[in-house]
């Protein structure tokens, strides 16, 4: 009479399948987190840059956003505080030639009738997903685009 249960062999290969689906998955979920941290980053940098050009309408002055690709930071005029994006996302900045304060560091300017001198950010993750922040030189208009 045969004892129920489960043989060694039995147990290895079910312990095998589970190794090798595990394997399979891992690299999806952190490709997973990393575009939706680059989805945030896009998110809070358009954000900032809404608000700059509202506080441009509000206040009848013209206010910028400072973009430093070397720290990979960015800051407001209006405000002192310095906000930072991952240190494993690339940006890169497209404006205008006026605007490029320094090697590595460039400004997107809203100008109080919501206009502004436009531009496009890149942030890149290291999965090679890219998401941009179109900047509307005439209307001020910012809107991502995930490529």
């Amino acid at each position: 009479m045969r004892e129920k249960g489960f043989s060694l062999i039995e147990l290895t290969v079910v312990l095998v399948i589970m190794i090798a689906g595990a394997a399979l998955v891992g690299p999806h979920i952190s490709a997973g987190r990393e575009t939706s941290q680059l989805k945030a980053a896009a998110r809070d940098l358009a954000s900032a840059l809404r608000y700059a050009r509202g506080q441009s309408l509000i206040s009848q002055k013209e206010v910028y956003v400072s973009i430093d690709l070397d720290e990979n930071e960015y800051r407001l005029s209006s405000r002192d505080k310095v906000y930072k994006v991952a240190e494993d996302i690339d940006i890169s900045l497209v404006t205008a030639q006026s605007e490029q304060t320094g090697e590595g560091q460039g400004n997107i300017r809203f100008f109080p009738d919501g206009s502004s001198t436009g531009g496009r950010i890149t942030l890149m993750g290291n999965n090679e997903v890219e998401w941009l922040v179109d900047i509307n030189w005439l209307t001020g208009h910012v809107q991502i685009i995930d490529e």
